[in-house]
């Protein structure tokens, strides 16, 4: 299969399937991301141009600001897409998880961990210069699906991610950018009009950072998991199965 029609074959797949689960995806989103919509809600506030410092201090503080908005706009979704590779890839005989189930099964101290280490490059990355950013983000992004998915530690998570990528970049690269540009584009576009709706306080910010990141993550965390399960069968000849649609699973429990 050419990468053309594979790239085609993942997008594709992330409608079925986001579709077929949006309900639990989205509830899923709500549990992660309304804490952390907080979190940006409150960087949202920090104003740099403030603050009474020297000029050499005000570009530190600018440069914190910027590593702060790149930390709380990527965390979440390294662990968010590793909750959702184990909500889609459980064995194909047991029925879907329920939230307890997989709150049990989660890899908690890893995702984290991997998300951390993850944003940390990150913003070493944009604030260095661009190019790194973006190489940071296409190799290692499928370290939180690797890691939930194959049971792998936190750096060989990185490792194995950076493996899978390897030769596969520009793919990776126009199914990762494009689904990140768009959401970034959404989420600005919701807090945008929750600010205009509630005005320019804590609340709103809160409302509009939440409910963007509900919206959005999901969508992103799915096409994480289907590119790495492509890379996965590709590298290996084999990956884990996406789980049918839980309406298909309670049919056949009733049949």
């Amino acid at each position: 299969m050419t990468r053309r029609r594979r790239l085609v074959r993942i997008y594709a797949r992330l409608g079925r399937v986001y579709f077929a689960w949006g309900p639990r995806l989205l509830l899923l989103a709500a549990i992660v991301f309304i804490p952390l919509g907080f979190v940006d809600a409150l960087l949202e506030q920090v104003d740099t141009e403030a603050l009474n410092v020297t000029s050499s201090f005000q570009l530190v503080a600018v440069l914190g600001a910027l590593a702060a908005v790149t930390a709380s706009g990527l965390f979440g979704e390294v662990f968010f897409s590793g909750a959702i590779a184990a909500s889609l890839t459980h064995p194909e005989d047991e029925e879907s998880p329920g939230f307890m189930r997989l709150a049990r099964h989660i890899s908690y101290g890893k995702l984290i961990a991997v998300d951390l280490i993850f944003v940390a490059m990150m913003v070493i990355g944009t604030i260095a210069v661009i190019v790194p950013g973006i190489l940071v983000f296409v190799y290692l992004s499928l370290a939180g699906p690797v890691v939930e998915l194959e049971k792998r530690g936190i750096w060989d998570g990185f490792r194995r991610s950076y493996r899978l990528v390897r030769g596969h970049f520009w793919m990776a690269a126009a199914v990762l950018i494009p689904i990140e540009i768009v959401g970034d584009a959404v989420n600005d576009a919701i807090v945008g009009v929750a600010h205009h709706l509630f005005g320019h306080h804590l609340l709103a910010a809160w409302v509009g950072e939440s409910v963007g990141n509900i919206v959005t993550a999901p969508v992103a965390s799915v096409a994480f998991v289907l590119l790495t399960l492509d890379l996965i069968h590709h590298h290996d000849g084999e990956a884990p199965r996406l789980k049918r649609r839980p309406e298909a699973l309670s049919a056949s429990r009733t049949a």
